[in-house]
């Protein structure tokens, strides 16, 4: 037999409780004075205690029902302003957005485009971990993150947020001076390299490399791995190896001359940094509201100012 549901009557006893008049709470939720008064019924047999003493002039609580509203009526208080709280979220971003970011998209994305969020939406609450890894942004609990193109899961949902930029391999010039500029993919093998391990995965990334129109990945060899690409740039800079990166996060150190890019013609196809998230979250405004002023900031044209 199947169990009753513990909150049928519960909305006609709170009804006629507050309005002290099951004519009044009839009215107030839309039914008629019998399908309250059968409701009432069917509760005080099922609890096998009065809730209400009755005569023809008033209505008012026993015992019983006193000691049901005192529990009832707070938490169905509660329960209202939650679904009332949850109707706002629908139209104003509100509420905590928790964001996993890779390490690389702080500089490049976050900078720029935090503060022009938060003048704009000074009540969306920011949780925000920068880290170096990819992890599963469902089960960890995140709203969306903030990462490389190719390592985005495929059932994501992924929103460019940076203009296309370009792999490379790049070493100090010191460096060079003194082992040579490698001419081809495979001349990596006789090259110190600064190794990168993914911190999800443990295994050494391997260098990912095109020719004629063909993919060629290679294990590059070395006595140095990291976990962290701002330190195996900082090394690259010290001339202790080659290294893979992007041109996106080496920007400042090509311009300072301080990492020279090889092998520029066997470089993989460009990405990008992107914002992902699942399918079902992208109606949450306060992702919404953060999607379009990362692409609003980010892909704005040259020279324009942030919002």
């Amino acid at each position: 037999m199947p169990r009753p549901d513990p909150f049928d009557g519960l909305s006609e006893f709170l009804a006629v409780a507050r309005l002290g008049s099951f004519r009044k709470a009839a009215a107030a939720l839309d039914v008629t004075p019998g399908a309250v008064s059968q409701a009432i019924q069917a509760l005080e047999a099922r609890l096998g205690l009065p809730l209400f003493h009755r005569t023809t002039r008033s209505v008012s609580l026993t015992e019983a029902g006193e000691h049901l509203m005192g529990r009832v009526g707070q938490a169905a208080d509660t329960i209202v302003g939650s679904l009332d709280g949850l109707s706002q979220m629908r139209g104003e971003p509100s509420g905590t957005l928790r964001l996993l970011v890779h390490r690389g998209a702080v500089e490049h994305v976050l900078e720029p485009v935090l503060p022009v969020f938060h003048r704009a939406y000074p009540q969306v609450k920011l949780d925000i971990v920068v880290e170096e890894r990819h992890a599963e942004l469902v089960s960890a609990g995140y709203d969306a993150g903030i990462g490389i193109g190719e390592f985005i899961d495929r059932d994501m949902v992924a929103v460019r947020v940076t203009r296309p930029f370009a792999w490379i391999v790049a070493a100090a010039p010191a460096y060079l001076a003194r082992h040579g500029r490698p001419e081809a993919p495979e001349d990596i093998a006789r090259h110190a390299c600064i190794r990168y391990r993914r911190p999800e995965l443990g295994g050494i990334y391997r260098w990912e490399f095109e020719r004629d129109g063909q993919s060629l990945t290679l294990e590059p060899p070395g006595t140095i791995a990291v976990n962290d690409s701002s330190l195996a740039r900082a090394l690259g800079r010290q001339g202790l190896g080659l290294l893979y990166t992007s041109e996106l996060h080496a920007a400042a150190d090509l311009a300072a001359g301080t990492l020279v890019p090889v092998l520029g013609d066997f470089v993989p196809a460009s990405d990008a940094l992107f914002i992902c998230f699942p399918r079902q979250s992208r109606a949450q405004p306060k992702l919404r509201a953060f999607v379009d002023t990362c692409t609003r900031v980010m892909l704005r044209p040259q020279g324009e100012a942030a919002g």
